[in-house]
């Protein structure tokens, strides 16, 4: 009998054995669906804040959550609301399904469920059905053998990011964004209650369809969390009085045109990560749409920052209103081609400064003049004869500006401008005159770029919108001419009723009054301002000073609360009045006096242009012809003055590259560029 009684119970060990490992066996041979699934394309600003979201295919918000993505509050209601063993049981929980079981016989329904948060992702993978046998199998198959693939956080992970809210809203993130207008990180009790509530009837408990459903619903979830001990009474009853929200709220919508570029050059990726501030985003966003509406019908607004010591945007405003059909508000005006007034002209200074024509404090004549068949004209079509070169660009004269660009020649402009990282479009390729005067197609990308490169010191600044990103420097202007134009633009006028701003700034106006500019900066920002109409036509009486100047400096007040002191003068700076200057520099001559080809005008013996010099105890200079005493000047800045011997040495002139000239005492100039290795 013993042995029998031996027999039996190996027999159910055995049995029980062997249906375990088959049991394993069907678990462990479940068809598991694709975990992965296609959640928004985010654009995220430099602090990791939502700038843009886009939605997935079917058109459905669905975002990417993970627990440190959520508020703690949310995640100890859930498992205490729909599954409070969450973390003890494997994906089944038998003594809630017993439970339910019983209470299903005893009462002829169903008072109670047993499913666990487990078997609610499971269905949620499948998009499957709990009403049916065979569907609760597969989904207590499948949530057996999820937990046995992932952990805990990572199947909350995909209930956060896939549990129902209503309409088209997947996940908690969405929903915090539609309902509360925030992300879920931080959620109060009322919020995490009623988020709680929603996905177990999605359609009926739809807070901005069914307000009273959800109030309900969230309440009887925050009488629960008390039972449960996850918050007190006192809390549960502040909580009651909130008002559950009864509308929907709008995703973020920050700087639209460049979330949309960005999504359309990296179509593979999930996430950008620009090096945007929302902050500053969403102020300017406001700025722009109030600037063109104050300025008239169909009139648009773009704006640009960026922080010149490093080349990042800090806000893109491509628009008045990405959705303002009539003001064009789709168009990304800060890429739009359009021509820049005024605005390239303190690079032709800045070049006639390293060229050795001029100097801020040098007489340059604005009188009626004709390059060829080209007569330039100012503005407003008067002359100021005699004027010295600070206050020719401070007004914006137009005539002065074209004889220094004929002197240093507009392929050598253009050039530079290229150098600096702006494309320029010039008809017919082939740039003139008028390119000084805005007879050139550049965006509002360039100008910042170009103005940057002023603020840096005269060294390019490659622009960047998102993080990590790597450039090469090149040289525009020497430093010294760099800081000579800072200073030349930031004693520019405030525009009437705007903040006392020391800002180095400069407007433009477009012919035909078709488009309004305003660039400026200050020692760590550089922003632009552009108004008009993006289908081109003119704006009568529309300039840059009037339009865009106020709105350029309201945008450095919404920078920050002080504006950054500019750079101190470079120590080769010449600082000096007109009667202190060089003879050669007192008086600017135009092309046919300064670069006459004479027989006895001075020619560079050494070096000659072009050449790489090794100069280790110093830099010889060598001229020939040309009437003494002669002036050297490297990079713009005089270093040897009033020498009558045709040969000089420049002690230590360091390494790179070398603009000299060398002036007789006739004015007449010689020039070489160089490199010094």
């Amino acid at each position: 009998m013993r042995r029998y009684g031996l027999f039996l119970l190996a027999l159910v060990l055995y049995l029980g054995a062997a249906g375990r490992d088959a049991f394993d066996a069907w678990v462990d041979a479940t068809d598991i669906p694709v975990l992965v699934v296609e959640t928004s394309v985010e654009v995220l600003d430099r602090e990791g804040r939502l700038l843009r979201a886009f939605t997935v295919a079917d058109g459905r918000w669905r975002m990417a959550a993970r627990l440190a993505d959520v508020d703690p509050v949310y995640p100890a209601m859930l498992v205490a609301f729909e599954d409070k063993r969450f973390y003890r049981h494997h994906g089944v929980d038998w003594l809630a399904m017993l439970r339910a079981t019983g209470q299903a016989v005893l009462n002829g329904r169903v008072v109670s469920g047993g499913s666990t948060l487990t078997m609610q992702v499971a269905r949620l993978l499948e998009d499957g059905t709990t009403g049916q046998m065979a569907g609760k199998i597969r989904q207590f198959r499948l949530a057996l053998a999820l937990e046995r693939q992932l952990d805990k956080e990572e199947i909350l992970a995909i209930y956060f990011e896939r549990a129902p809210f209503g309409g088209n809203l997947e996940g908690v993130r969405a929903a915090s964004l539609a309902y509360f207008g925030k992300e879920p990180k931080r959620l109060t009790p009322a919020q995490a209650a009623l988020l709680v509530a929603i996905p177990q009837a999605p359609t009926s408990r739809r807070p901005d369809r069914h307000n009273q459903n959800a109030t309900l619903a969230r309440d009887r979830v925050l009488g629960r969390m008390v039972s449960a001990g996850v918050i007190d009474a006192d809390t549960a009853e502040a909580a009651r009085t909130t008002p559950v929200p009864s509308a929907r709220r709008s995703f973020p919508a920050y700087a639209p045109h460049l979330a949309e570029r960005l999504q359309a050059e990296h179509p593979l990726r999930d996430v950008h990560l620009t090096t945007l501030d929302r902050d500053l985003q969403a102020s300017l966003q406001t700025l722009a749409a109030e600037a063109a509406s104050a300025s008239g019908e169909r009139l648009s607004a773009a704006i640009m920052v960026a922080d010149h010591r490093t080349g990042e945007v800090l806000a893109s405003v491509g628009s008045a209103g990405y959705l303002a059909e009539e003001r064009g508000g789709w168009l990304d005006m800060t890429r739009a081609l359009r021509s820049p007034g005024s605005t390239l002209k303190p690079l032709v200074y800045g070049l006639a400064f390293d060229a050795g024509l001029a100097h801020p404090e040098t007489l340059i004549e604005d009188r009626p003049v004709s390059f060829g068949r080209y007569a330039p004209v100012n503005f407003d079509g008067l002359y100021r004869g005699t004027v010295r070169v600070r206050r020719a660009l401070q007004m914006s004269l137009n005539i002065p500006v074209v004889a220094l660009t004929e002197a240093i020649g507009p392929a050598r402009l253009v050039s530079r401008l290229e150098r600096a990282g702006v494309t320029p479009v010039i008809p017919n390729d082939t740039p003139g005159l008028a390119v000084a005067l805005g007879g050139v197609g550049v965006t509002l990308e360039d100008l910042i770029r170009l103005y940057g490169a002023i603020a840096r010191g005269g060294v390019s600044m490659p622009l960047h919108d998102t993080l990590g990103f790597e450039f090469k420097e090149k040289r525009i202007l020497t430093d010294v001419s760099a800081w000579q134009l800072g200073h030349i633009l930031s004693g520019m006028p405030p525009p009437p009723h705007a903040a006392r701003l020391k800002l180095a700034y400069k407007t433009g106006t477009s012919y035909g009054h078709r488009d309004a500019w305003a660039i400026g900066f200050d020692g760590r920002h550089v922003a632009g301002v552009w108004i008009g109409r993006p289908d081109g036509t003119a704006v009568p009486g529309a300039f840059g000073g009037d339009l865009a100047a106020p709105v350029l400096f309201q945008t450095f007040g919404r920078i920050g609360p002080r504006v950054e002191p500019l750079s101190p003068p470079p120590a080769a700076a010449l600082l000096a009045a007109n009667a202190d200057l060089p003879a050669p520099l007192r008086n600017f001559r135009p092309r046919n006096a300064v670069f006459r080809e004479a027989a006895d005008a001075p020619k560079l013996a050494f070096p000659p242009d072009g050449a790489e010099v090794e100069a280790y105890d110093g830099l010889l200079l060598k001229v020939r012809d040309g009437t003494p005493p002669f002036s050297w000047l490297a990079n713009g800045a005089p270093v040897i003055l009033q020498t009558r011997q045709r040969e000089s040495l420049l002690p230590d002139p360091g390494k790179g590259f070398l603009d000299l000239s060398v002036i007789d005492a006739e004015g007449r100039t010689a020039r070489a560029s160089i490199q010094l290795k």
